[in-house]
């Protein structure tokens, strides 16, 4: 793979770990704030709330997760895992991890 395309992928990646973090906190926060607001104490303007913007998180993992895939390099299967997780509350924080994973062996490629 020439340096070029090494430095993009390593770029995507790193686009991809914040958009994973992002998206695992968001749903994080609705679970376990927003919803708990919401039956317990009858706040419903926080999932209101909450939601779109869990809801925005999730598109722009699923926009990246594409970009990233389209780069080339991802099985079925890894992808499939990667959007699967995202389903999963933590599992975006598994998907960070592998993420910087791959980050880190393509950086000592370099």
């Amino acid at each position: 793979m020439p340096l070029a395309d090494r430095w993009e992928e390593i770029s995507r990646l790193r686009r991809m770990r914040a958009v994973s973090l992002l998206e695992g906190t968001t749903l994080l926060l609705l679970l376990c704030v927003a919803v708990p607001l919401k039956h317990l104490v009858g706040i419903s303007a926080a999932t209101s709330v909450m939601g779109p913007f869990h809801g925005l998180a999730f598109v722009l993992y699923v926009w990246m997760l594409i970009q990233t895939v389209a780069g080339g390099g991802w099985s079925r299967t890894e992808t499939l895992r990667m959007l699967l997780l995202a389903f999963i509350p933590f599992g975006a924080f598994v998907n960070e991890r592998t993420l910087a994973r791959r980050q880190i062996l393509l950086a000592d490629l370099i």
